[in-house]
């Protein structure tokens, strides 16, 4: 008796092993190549080089003024640090959350002096996730201004820019419009080699 439960239990181990160890990976791996490529492989964005600049699923700080902001990270050791996906996980009333927020209005007006309209909250706040690669619409164009000013480009022309790389909520109604911030910036890039 003991031997035949011993036997089932060996055989079923090593069913499951080669069923989840390897067949369901082999096979989600392969469709995912397959049917997938880009996706399954980090989304990943190259330059006109092919060289490689990052992912469409993380963010990477910006802080020249000439460049659209991303969302602030709050991963440690530094921003964006994709092995350390974290949020703050501090509340509305702490000091340290005050603190950055109060520090990164302060960075956005210093960066254009005479805009004095509402920052976005997602210019001032970090993600969950610390990795966002997007920031609202409404971030986009509050930083329009500063960066058509600054590389001599028409606001109207910037705006245009902006919504071409609006990402819509899937089927119209799950989630939130998004700009890419790295794509958009990659986009002045190239438009600057051509000016």
């Amino acid at each position: 008796m003991l031997l035949k439960q011993l036997k089932t239990s060996i055989l079923t181990l090593g069913i499951l092993i080669l069923g989840t160890g390897v067949l369901y990976p082999v096979g989600i791996t392969t469709i995912g190549q397959l049917f997938f490529p880009r996706t399954a492989n980090g989304s990943l964005i190259y330059a006109k080089d092919g060289k490689l600049v990052g992912s469409r699923l993380i963010g990477q700080p910006f802080d020249d003024p000439k460049y659209f902001w991303s969302r602030p990270s709050a991963t440690a050791p530094f921003p964006y640090n994709a092995a350390s996906s974290s949020g703050s996980n501090f509340g509305p009333t702490n000091d340290a959350l005050l603190k950055s927020v109060r520090d990164r209005i302060e960075a956005l007006r210093k960066a254009d002096p005479g805009n004095n309209d509402p920052i976005p909250v997602d210019l001032v706040t970090a993600s969950a996730s610390g990795l966002d690669p997007e920031i609202s619409p409404a971030a986009a164009l509050y930083q329009a201004r500063r960066v058509a000013r600054l590389r001599g480009l028409s606001e109207s022309n910037l705006k245009r820019m902006i919504e071409r790389h609006t990402a819509r909520p899937l089927f119209g109604f799950l989630g939130e419009p998004g700009v890419n911030v790295l794509e958009l910036n990659l986009e002045l890039d190239r438009l600057a080699k051509h000016l």
